[in-house]
């Protein structure tokens, strides 16, 4: 196995190192002295315009961010990537989530197999099905036309087809709609289901080896409640044939474990799979889409590979100085490693996008928390950072205040379009031009602040200028598009895909593998009996578990 580079001995870090010692940040100053600024540091990758003129970079150090990417070999680590290479070394797998938007007919062989025309039989067997869905042609078990589509899995087999539908609502078929069920915990069954008719649900198990614990526990829970509710309503007799014929046409599968898949009662023809080279949070674009492609149309689902497509050609293809991907991932270096940020905001100002940073915390934490390199050995500096946020204008009257007068340094993400799905008014108010006037000042005034002076000048008593003055110098990243389209979801999916990619690049980490949620899932089977009731299997804990699970037991009802 290749040892990585250490970035830490490169010529750019140290470059970077004294750039960072001797950097004083001042935006307003900046940007006084070169009037050109926001057009030097703005770019465009496919519909996304990118300004990172409010960060605090210069000339310098953006130069020598592109240089130490050159130098620990990120763009060579891309096209290895992008080439089918197994770069994803700790399970020994291709990482080839970007052959799942490559057009028809492209050519990608990876052990003697052109994946990508295997991609496109299963897209074409996913629209097929979804065009008898949404026909009438395929129905429940009473012939009634499939209303409600329930998905059912976690991580990626959950974070991305729900953001994706809450971002693309307005394309929703009428007449059907996407309801998720992910947590273990019972509730989330029962409070998915109410309301549903159980006669026209169709539900999609998502688990590619069909033995996902959380995802086959809900399954058989929501099987029960199908077939209890389709027999109490007279609409089945209850006898072990017609169970089994409503399961049939209530449930279908995306998993590649055809024989779980047959014995659970879903038909084998009714599965749809994937591969080995899609890591989960990569895999709404895969058959893990297909509540998308049912509720949005074949047509919209097509639009969103599209523009993920259309950002995997930027990123393959873009000069690294004009390469947004790379550019914003680098600055992330640039904040974690020298700055010390910890955490890093994104801030949609779009009400359809409120689930983005749900998803890419599984997407950024999942790759890159990380602290062992590619060949075994530790890492030499921080890896990772904690993604959070929510929609503007909400987060604005919660966590904003940290970010203008905290103590710690958070870059912000904030994203937002021209032209709202729905263009309401207040009066004669356009509400879409109040909403954005919010997101371009919280920019403004994150870079620029409030000195003391300025708020002297305002009438404020002595005693409360220090309370009132905002510091500024708070770096931030403005991405604009013009609409909210499924092509526009699909780009900025794939812009923190390689966002990622680029850091965990530099860092030498493998991000594609997830050894860390396994422990927890492993002892959760051993404490299980112990939860039951098994003594010597409570005996069996430690202090502190033996004590939870004792008050457990105690005051279960």
């Amino acid at each position: 196995m290749q040892t990585p580079v250490d970035p830490t001995k490169t010529e750019a870090w140290h470059k970077l190192s004294a750039l960072h010692d001797a950097f004083v940040p001042d935006l307003r100053g900046a940007f006084d002295a070169d009037p050109q600024r926001a057009e030097k540091y703005s770019f465009t990758a496919a519909e996304l315009f990118v300004d990172l003129s409010k960060n605090l970079i210069d000339g310098a150090v953006l130069k020598a961010l592109v240089d130490l990417a050159d130098e620990v070999g990120v763009p060579a680590h891309r096209d290895a990537m992008f080439a089918g290479e197994r770069i994803n070394v700790t399970e020994n797998r291709s990482v080839l989530h970007t052959a799942l938007r490559r057009p028809k007919g492209d050519v990608l062989e990876v052990d003697g197999v052109n994946v990508v025309e295997q991609v496109h039989e299963v897209l074409d067997a996913m629209y097929a099905f979804a065009d008898r869905v949404r026909s009438g042609e395929w129905v429940g078990v009473t012939g009634k036309k499939i209303t409600t589509v329930i998905n059912i899995g976690i991580g990626g087999s959950d974070l991305g087809p729900v953001m994706v539908y809450e971002a693309l609502k307005p394309y929703v078929e009428p007449g059907l709609e996407a309801r998720f069920i992910s947590n273990i915990d019972p509730t989330d069954v029962a409070e998915t289901t109410k309301g549903v008719d159980p006669e026209t649900a169709l539900f999609i198990v998502a688990s590619k080896t069909f033995t996902t614990l959380e995802t086959l526990t809900n399954a058989r829970m929501a099987r029960e409640w199908l077939l209890d509710a389709l027999t109490e309503s007279g609409a089945i007799d209850g006898s072990e044939a017609q169970r089994a014929d409503a399961v049939s046409k209530h449930f279908v599968a995306v998993s590649t474990a055809l024989d779980k898949v047959e014995a659970f009662g879903i038909d084998p023809a009714n599965a749809f799979g994937f591969w080995n080279w899609v890591g989960g949070r990569y895999s709404v674009d895969s058959a893990v889409g297909l509540p998308l492609v049912i509720t949005l149309g074949p047509d919209n689902f097509q639009n969103l590979l599209e523009g993920f497509h259309a950002m995997d050609e930027h990123f393959a293809t873009a000069p690294s100085a004009q390469n947004v991907p790379l550019l914003m991932g680098m600055l992330n270096i640039w904040y974690v490693n020298f700055f010390k940020a910890t955490s890093h905001a994104v801030l949609p100002y779009s009400q359809y996008l409120h689930r983005f940073a749900a998803y890419l915390q599984q997407l950024t934490m999942e790759s890159n928390g990380k602290g062992v390199r590619l060949d075994g050995s530790p890492v030499v500096t921080e890896t990772g950072e904690v993604f959070w946020g929510e929609p503007g204008t909400n987060g604005q009257h919660a966590f904003y205040q940290l970010i203008h007068q905290g103590t710690q340094l958070i870059p912000c993400d904030f994203i937002a379009v021209a032209n709202p799905a729905h263009p309401l008014k207040d009066g004669d108010a356009d509400v879409h031009e109040l909403f954005l006037a919010n997101f371009f000042a919280q920019t403004k005034a994150l870079a620029f602040g409030k000195t003391a002076d300025e708020v002297r000048a305002e009438g404020t008593a002595e005693e409360i200028v220090p309370a009132r003055v905002f510091v500024g110098n708070r770096p931030t990243t403005s991405i604009m598009a013009p609409a909210l389209t499924p092509s526009v979801v699909g780009q900025l999916i794939a812009l923190y895909e390689h966002i990622t990619f680029v850091q965990g690049s530099v860092w030498g980490i493998d991000s594609f593998d997830q050894w860390g949620v396994e422990l927890g899932k492993q002892l959760a089977l051993q404490i299980a009996p112990a939860v039951a009731g098994d003594a010597a299997a409570l005996e069996a804990q430690d202090g502190s578990t033996k004590s939870l699970v004792g008050y457990y037991l105690a005051h279960r009802v």
